[in-house]
């Protein structure tokens, strides 16, 4: 039996494992078999820890957004203003950590099931739902409420699909780059909807 506190490490080893498998082999050839072989260790231990393979995938996928939420947390911590807030939702998004090769086919794989798997449209509504939350909470101190939910409705699909075209093959874009014009369209709208204001106040 594993050693009482060796589970959490054991744990994300796997999950690392699993994220390397993914990306070299994809989804549907991922196995517990595999994953025991790139983790050096057996099938039956990765099957004590989550199951089966819906299940090492589902802890996989989890611990993905767990990881963005944490490069949020960070960038929130040294924010100062309901803009460097904001601002910091575009930066945890484009953060090194989502950028690794492995991560990139963990999401893309993740995303590719959310429509046939419930359990992962559910921490897909999660992730989504408290992102936007905050975001909409720092939007709020700059604009309008109105103006606020555009923007907070808008900008996670902006980043979404910058995301994929930074992290697709041949997708002509890298993270800088993309992270720039995420950037942009905050800043752009910011700016369009507080001269909008001052048209309103002048009238």
């Amino acid at each position: 039996m594993p050693k009482r506190g060796m589970e959490p490490i054991r744990q994300q080893q796997y999950i690392e494992a699993t994220l390397a498998v993914i990306h070299e082999v994809g989804p549907q050839a991922t196995t517990l078999s595999r994953v025991a072989r790139r983790a050096g260790t057996s099938t039956g231990l990765v099957a004590h820890y989550f199951g089966d393979k819906a299940g090492l995938l589902e802890a996989t996928f989890r611990s993905l957004a767990r990881e963005l939420g944490r490069e949020y947390r960070r960038r929130l911590a040294r924010a100062h203003g309901p803009l460097e807030r904001a601002m910091a939702f575009i930066e945890a998004n484009f953060a090194d950590s989502q950028a690794r090769p492995e991560v990139i086919s963990g999401w893309l794989s993740f995303w590719s099931q959310v429509n046939q798997r419930a359990e992962l449209a559910r921490v897909q509504r999660v992730v989504t739902a408290r992102l936007r939350s905050n975001l909409l909470h720092d939007l709020r101190a700059l604009l309008p409420a109105a103006d606020a939910a555009h923007i907070a409705n808008g900008l996670p699909v902006m980043i979404d699909g910058l995301w994929l075209r930074a992290g697709l093959s041949g997708g002509g874009m890298d993270f800088d780059r993309a992270r720039a014009l995420a950037r942009d369209y905050l800043m752009t709208q910011l700016a369009a909807r507080t001269e909008e204001q001052r048209h309103e106040y002048a009238g």
